[in-house]
């Protein structure tokens, strides 16, 4: 059993990648093997449309062909049974090296068919982790939460099971008076980051219990 996470954000000791090591923490409990990747650490650029994972009877069909950093790890993948993704929302989006992971993730499993089919041969349960420093308030009101409900609904549709973590408001500074900041009021960012944080790591804790539980 083999969970593997992702880490897309630029920072290995912060908010994304402190849930993410709870989360596989929670899949250690039910006796997974787990590996934690950093995706900044690696050499790679999204889908670069060469479509050698779409010709016909082509050695690469159904499979990304670049030869880069990401092509081991798109290969350990197939390999897992469970899979969590983590990404801070950087003007509303996922992180750039987390979107070009998903174009090559994704990308070479889909079929030009009538079918649309999708070329991934078991069930993956998958995690999506979000941090952010927007409330869940403000999350919803602007449309966050429906734009990656779409992203779970895919994910579920692709490979069985999905579902989304979201962790708001989150402390971005080690000490918010050395930046320009003003918009934020520092005693509710250390009053959240004191006693909401913990219960994202343990929802965290428990997203990657569940995870593994869909494998068995």
């Amino acid at each position: 059993m083999k969970v593997i996470a992702l880490n897309g954000s630029p920072r290995k000791t912060k908010n994304t990648a402190t849930v993410l090591k709870e989360a596989l923490e929670g899949a250690k409990t039910q006796g997974a093997e787990v590996e934690l990747i950093n995706l900044y650490d690696l050499n790679y650029k999204g889908c670069i449309s060469c479509f050698a994972c779409k010709r016909i009877c082509g050695q690469s069909y159904g499979k990304c062909a670049v030869k880069d950093d990401l092509q081991p790890v798109l290969r350990k993948i197939e390999e897992a049974d469970a899979l969590i993704l983590g990404s801070p929302i950087y003007l509303g989006e996922v992180t750039g090296e987390m979107r070009s992971f998903l174009e090559r993730f994704l990308f070479q499993y889909l079929a030009y068919d009538t079918d649309h089919s999708f070329h991934f041969n078991k069930k993956l349960p998958i995690g999506l982790i979000y941090t952010m420093n927007v409330p869940s308030q403000h999350m919803s009101a602007v449309g966050y939460e429906s734009k990656f409900k779409n992203t779970e609904d895919m994910m579920k549709r692709f490979f069985g099971e999905a579902e989304s973590l979201f962790v708001n408001d989150t402390y971005q500074f080690d000490d918010y008076s050395k930046y320009v900041s003003t918009m934020f009021d520092v005693d509710h960012k250390i009053k959240v980051r004191d006693e909401d944080f913990p219960k994202d790591l343990k929802k965290a804790f428990e997203l990657g219990i569940r995870l593994v539980q869909q494998t068995l």
